[in-house]
């Protein structure tokens, strides 16, 4: 079974190109991180690459590396904006897989002992807690910039 050719209409390619609104968190030349809309957990961050891909197994190899080292400066920012006791780090791949938009993206959500997680793709977030939730993860990438502790 062959896989689908990448939509240039997914939400999230849509959101690369500023034709939808997202709470940026951070970017380079190479990626973009930004607050799930449908979070599990407080802090649900989702990090892509600009490059379009489906998923990860028709991603150029060249777009990995820069895409996980976004994925491990945005989780340790997260983790400490939400003072979180663990990480959950997915990427899901078709839809027997859980992948829901089909562009190569990362989730991070921040973990807690003994609280679960919330079912996704259940609910929409308020946008100013979204907002607020960016903001605390947008200071601590400012901090870990300039070099403070």
């Amino acid at each position: 079974m062959t896989t689908p050719a990448y939509d240039p209409n997914n939400i999230f390619a849509k959101i690369l190109r500023g034709e939808i609104p997202s709470h940026q968190v951070y970017e380079d030349e190479h990626t973009i991180a930004f607050m799930d809309v449908m979070p599990q957990t407080d802090g649900h961050t989702l990090v892509l690459p600009k490059v379009p891909s489906r998923g990860l197994l028709d991603a150029d190899p060249a777009v990995l590396g820069p895409l996980f080292t976004a994925v491990q400066k945005v989780a340790a920012a997260v983790k400490t904006a939400f003072s979180a006791d663990g990480l959950v780090i997915t990427q899901f791949n078709e839809p027997a897989g859980g992948q829901t938009v089909f562009h190569l993206h990362v989730h991070i959500l921040p973990r807690y002992e003994g609280v679960p997680l919330r079912q996704h793709a259940r609910s929409m977030a308020d946008g100013a807690v979204l907002a607020a939730q960016a903001e605390k993860i947008r200071a601590v990438l400012r901090q870990a910039s300039s070099g403070a502790a």
